[in-house]
């Protein structure tokens, strides 16, 4: 039943590394990576480290394995974090290949709540659409077209679709 998922949680991941290698590109300043908008997250660097970071969480839980990144201290910058991106996306991968028990109960919040593994999931890709567009805001304010990371994209990417010939 989870092959449903497979589409979406790689476009998921591959829309925050486009994101971050687009931003990386743009050569922004440590000043231009703390700018935040109207109902932003935070900076654009807050809010990739956030995303990167939340999907960790998330994925460690489904794969029940640790990823060293999601708790520590450490201040990353794009090129860590890109890196850190791939890490949830090899977990992913090994999630994806194995069933998912969705209705496996996880504790959560310094033991204080239980969840159904399955929500950890939806939560994933929607937290990143979410915070995905709040930096597409920020970029947008400083006159800068965003990369195109829709699901369309991706397929594009991906080999996912294809025109026909006539």
């Amino acid at each position: 039943m989870h092959d449903v998922l497979t589409d979406a949680v790689r476009h998921n991941n591959w829309a925050t590394q486009q994101l971050i290698a687009f931003c990386r590109a743009q050569d922004f300043t440590a000043e231009q990576l703390e700018v935040t908008g109207v109902g932003t997250y935070g900076g654009i660097l807050a809010t990739l480290d956030h995303i990167v970071r939340c999907d960790g969480s998330y994925v460690r839980r489904l794969a029940q394995q640790e990823l060293d990144f999601v708790d520590s201290d450490e201040v990353a910058d794009l090129n860590i974090l890109e890196q850190w991106n791939e890490q949830c996306r090899v977990v992913w991968e090994h999630v994806l290949a194995h069933p998912i028990e969705v209705e496996r109960v996880v504790i959560v919040d310094d033991n204080t709540r239980g969840t159904r593994a399955g929500i950890f999931i939806a939560q994933s890709l929607n937290h990143a659409n979410h915070h995905r567009e709040q930096v597409n805001a920020i970029l947008t304010g400083f006159g800068i077209e965003p990369p195109d990371t829709q699901a369309w994209e991706y397929a594009w990417h991906t080999g996912r679709i294809w025109d026909l010939k006539s």
